[in-house]
């Protein structure tokens, strides 16, 4: 993650409310101490990714299953 993160704050820079991603943010917020949003941050971030990938895998059961 810290690779991804140095990319888009080079790339894409770190504008609030423009440019900003969710990694940019939880860095962020850590480096200004603010360590509960830093923390919340990255719950919401971990919740979105395992819906996500919760999500793809019923899609791909249920493509397999109807494919015999």
């Amino acid at each position: 993650a810290s690779a991804e993160v140095g990319a888009v704050m080079m790339v894409g820079g770190n504008i609030d409310g423009v440019t900003r991603v969710m990694t940019t943010a939880i860095v962020l917020e850590t480096s200004k101490g603010a360590l509960p949003l830093a923390l919340g941050l990255g719950i919401v971030l971990l919740t979105l990714v395992m819906v996500i990938n919760a999500t793809a895998y019923i899609l791909s059961e249920t493509a397999k299953r109807r494919m015999g």
